[in-house]
């Protein structure tokens, strides 16, 4: 019996490339006897649930409009933390839709057990990931702003705020 499926894929800025991920999603729904009804996929951070495409899918797993999602791993489906993780799938549960994840092989939710304690896990080096991203991205912030740069199109500038104006010399023969 075929089972209707979905695909979430995500990456987190508008440059990274979902393909990959759906490539290797259809194919591993296929193996598994599924048929994929829609992808849905974001561009943006796992870190709050304001994503379009992941509402829409919650939205149409409660209309039951599918049994499974697949994903490329736990983090791609959220980087919330435990509390939020383990709420989402415990709703998908109760409505009948498993979660099945490429990366993680124990990771189908429609098996019951030592997943639920696995995913409480990983759903917490997910958002610890998350944490540490954003302090570099913030370290990283502060050491350009500290030598003077202000952004990447920006001019640098002096101690006193004033742009630095590079003059150049001719040098006459």
């Amino acid at each position: 019996m075929t089972r209707k499926a979905v695909i979430y894929a995500r990456v987190s800025t508008e440059e990274q490339n979902l393909d990959n991920q759906i490539d290797l999603l259809k194919n591993l729904a296929s193996e598994q006897n599924c048929n994929v009804l829609k992808v849905y996929n974001d561009k943006m951070s796992g870190g709050s649930a304001n994503r379009p495409q992941f509402q829409q899918m919650l939205k149409d797993a409660r209309l039951r409009k599918f049994e499974i999602i697949y994903v490329w791993s736990l983090d791609r489906f959220s980087r919330e933390g435990i509390k939020n993780t383990l709420s989402y799938l415990k709703k998908l549960q109760n409505q009948g839709v498993a979660l099945k994840s490429l990366q993680e092989g124990w990771l189908d939710t429609s098996d019951d057990g030592m997943g639920t304690l696995l995913i409480a896990i990983f759903s917490w080096v997910a958002e610890q990931e998350r944490k540490r991203i954003s302090e570099r991205t913030k370290a990283g912030l502060r050491n350009a702003k500290n030598v003077g740069k202000r952004g990447p199109d920006k001019k640098p500038r002096d101690n006193l705020g004033y742009k630095i104006r590079w003059s150049k010399k001719r040098v006459s023969k």
